[in-house]
């Protein structure tokens, strides 16, 4: 392991070795980095259609984008974000070293940013969300191969790698079906014109339309895309400083017991209706009782008691929610409730991002999004299809993405904005004048890089994850 170099003394964390501080400034580098990546990569998607319909200027549409990414990283909470963390063994790392959470950390992160720099290069649309996930599955296994265990949880990256999937296809059907619904429904021509120069502008109805979805897209894909950063720079937190960010130490302790006080009374109730639980019922009583005494005890500089109590209440919190998806169990409405609302109090503890990570990630993402967009831009808005975009196209394609990210970011779902705005933008020039009307050659160079993301950031990953891990 890295051996000891002189201490310093820091305001809000105390005495820390001066080599694991410049690897933690290093990690703090590469996640606003991989979130300034993302901004100009993914969100060049949602500016190319009002561009390409001359609805609004670049010098005009990229600021306006960058602003309503911020406002949707602020404001999308953190069930994303959640999502991206539960993806790796978060509490396996907090026992360890911190340099080993330091190797896994840059390896996902430098693999993120070197897959997305090479496909921007080449103006390849591609999914950052993709190149994340493989890129922690890549780590993850690097993990598991050193420290045994499981470096990935592949529940949660099957029910991420779904949404990841499925949305593409979802977002092609619903333009089809959006655009025949313009075509044959609504029939107004002005919707389906070309522009033909910098010059036609499309109508102020129309403009605002697509406006209203370029903002909508950038919002959702901030509320989205933006809370991978938010997972990924609290990851570095709890890895580096997991006694002051295992738990939010804002929530009050009282308040904490007050929740397992209820639960417990709940589970007397619950016990009375469902008496072959009585095991499962006394295993997690017993475990609430331990979890006040080690809240009593606990203080913000003990990270091994601090972790502790992180562990024991994400236990309480699953147990409880599995007691309400069990449909073995009888258990009244009213306790239902009792039992939702100590589970949301007790998930505030542990799913949480402080505002100053929230505004960090935001700013990374807006100023991203305002530099380096012309190459995906011109790809979306003239290479998908063979003619250029007309205004139907683009608003359908939009409305489609906004609603497919929204959707998602509600259940707390990655999902792509790069393969969700793509596969609009094909879906409503197939219905258009069908599949001739799509470029064949873009379309494949798409095509092999979403085949390869995954498997190439894995590899990237991993790899890296081997040569840091000889270092450290």
């Amino acid at each position: 392991m890295l051996t000891t170099l002189n201490a310093i003394t820091l305001p809000f964390i105390g005495e820390v070795n001066l080599r694991i501080l410049l690897i933690f400034l290093f990690c703090l580098l590469c996640v606003v980095a991989f979130e300034f990546v993302n901004g100009f990569h993914d969100t060049a998607n949602a500016v190319a259609t009002v561009i390409y319909t001359r609805a609004l200027k670049p010098q005009i549409a990229v600021p306006w984008s960058g602003a309503f990414n911020f406002l949707g990283v602020f404001v999308g909470g953190v069930a994303v974000a959640m999502g991206i963390l539960k993806l790796v063994p978060l509490n396996e790392l907090m026992v360890l070293p911190v340099q080993v959470g330091a190797c896994m950390v840059i390896s996902v992160l430098l693999a993120s940013i070197i897959w997305n720099l090479g496909t921007w290069y080449l103006g390849i649309p591609c999914s950052s969300s993709h190149t994340l996930i493989g890129a922690m599955i890549g780590g993850g296994l690097g993990f598991t191969y050193f420290y045994g265990g499981a470096g990935v949880n592949w529940g949660k990256a099957g029910e991420i790698g779904m949404s990841l999937i499925l949305s593409p296809v979802f977002g092609f059907g619903a333009a089809v079906l959006l655009m025949l619904f313009l075509k044959h429904v609504v029939k107004s021509h002005s919707l389906f014109h070309i522009p033909q120069g910098p010059n036609d502008k499309p109508p102020i109805f129309i403009r605002l339309l697509l406006i209203t979805t370029c903002t909508l897209v950038s919002f959702f894909h901030g509320s989205n895309d933006g809370q991978k950063g938010v997972g990924l720079l609290m990851l570095i937190l709890i890895a580096f400083l997991p006694a002051k960010f295992a738990i939010d130490h804002s929530v009050p302790d009282n308040k904490i017991v007050m929740a397992l006080n209820n639960t417990q009374q709940t589970l007397q109730k619950t016990l009375l209706a469902n008496p072959a639980k009585q095991t499962d019922i006394n295993t997690l009583n017993a475990l609430i009782t331990t979890t006040k005494e080690d809240l009593a005890n606990k203080n913000s500089t003990d990270p091994k008691l601090t972790f502790k109590v992180r562990k024991e209440i994400q236990t309480v919190n699953k147990t409880i929610k599995g007691f309400i998806a069990d449909p073995k169990m009888t258990i009244p409405a009213t306790d239902k409730a009792e039992f939702h609302t100590a589970s949301s109090e007790l998930t505030r503890v542990t799913d949480f991002a402080p505002i100053w990570v929230i505004a960090t990630i935001s700013i990374s993402l807006g100023i991203g999004t305002m530099i380096g967009w012309k190459r995906i831009v011109v790809t979306i808005g003239e290479k998908i299809g063979n003619e250029h975009l007309n205004y139907a196209q683009g608003a359908t394609s939009e409305i489609v993405a906004a609603a497919t990210i929204g959707l998602s970011t509600g259940f707390g779902l990655p999902v792509s904005t790069t393969h969700v705005l793509s596969s609009g933008i094909a879906g409503s020039m197939v219905a258009s004048g069908g599949s001739k009307n799509l470029n064949a050659g873009t379309l494949k160079n798409i095509a092999m890089a979403w085949i390869l993301t995954l498997p190439v950031s894995i590899a990237l990953a991993l790899g890296l994850f081997f040569l840091f891990h000889l270092f450290v």
